[in-house]
């Protein structure tokens, strides 16, 4: 009997231990909340003043409003599960070729409140991910149509024909710019070339 070779694993999914506590306090609160909001409606059906009316009305409709704020979160806590990927594996199922196309939108309107330098590492660490290139699309949306971030990524370019290829060379983790030369780990004397690079283009 030929044994049957298994896949290596993309993911893996292990189901929280505290599916069970977090549906018995839902019931348990779930009853409160019924309970009060009982003890409301029967207040305001028994006051017999507009001061013994309004109070607990007030009461009636906040609590109402914070029961449905609360219900409506209770759906990630009725079936918590954890996670881990294992992207290192995707080459070993398909090859490069049949990956899907990724499109990466990037927003900004107000330059003042949305820095350019941020937008632009932002597009630079999306650009450098560990994927094949024809395959992954970026697009930047400038509602503002602000010339500075137009400038910011005239110049984003010049030195993104630097960055990508360094990134895609030495393997980096920390793919963007500004967190990269932040960081302790640019001690090559080709890290410093690109950050003056980068000194000179988008800063």
């Amino acid at each position: 009997m030929e044994s049957v070779k298994t896949k290596p694993l993309l993911h893996t999914l292990r189901f929280s231990p505290l599916i069970a506590p977090n549906r018995v306090f839902a019931v348990v609160y779930t009853c409160a909340i019924l309970a009060l909001l009982y003890h409301h409606a029967i207040t305001v059906f028994h006051s017999t003043t507009l001061l013994s009316f309004s109070i607990p009305i007030t009461l009636l409709i906040s609590d109402v409003i914070l029961g449905l704020m609360w219900a409506a979160k209770q759906s990630f806590r009725m079936n918590p599960v954890h996670r881990q990927v294992f992207p290192e594996n995707l080459e070993k199922i398909m090859k490069e070729n049949d990956f899907q196309a990724l499109d990466i939108f990037i927003c900004t309107a107000d330059p003042y409140k949305e820095p350019p330098m941020s937008v632009v590492n932002t597009a630079l660490s999306v650009m450098a991910y560990d994927y094949p290139t024809e395959k992954l699309s970026v697009y930047v949306s400038d509602d503002g149509g602000s010339a500075m971030t137009l400038f910011a990524f005239m110049e984003a370019a010049k030195f993104g024909s630097h960055w990508l290829p360094f990134c895609r060379r030495n393997k980096l983790v920390d793919r963007c710019p500004d967190a990269y030369f932040r960081s302790n780990h640019h001690q090559s004397s080709e890290a410093e070339q690109i950050k003056v690079i980068s000194t000179n283009n988008i800063s």
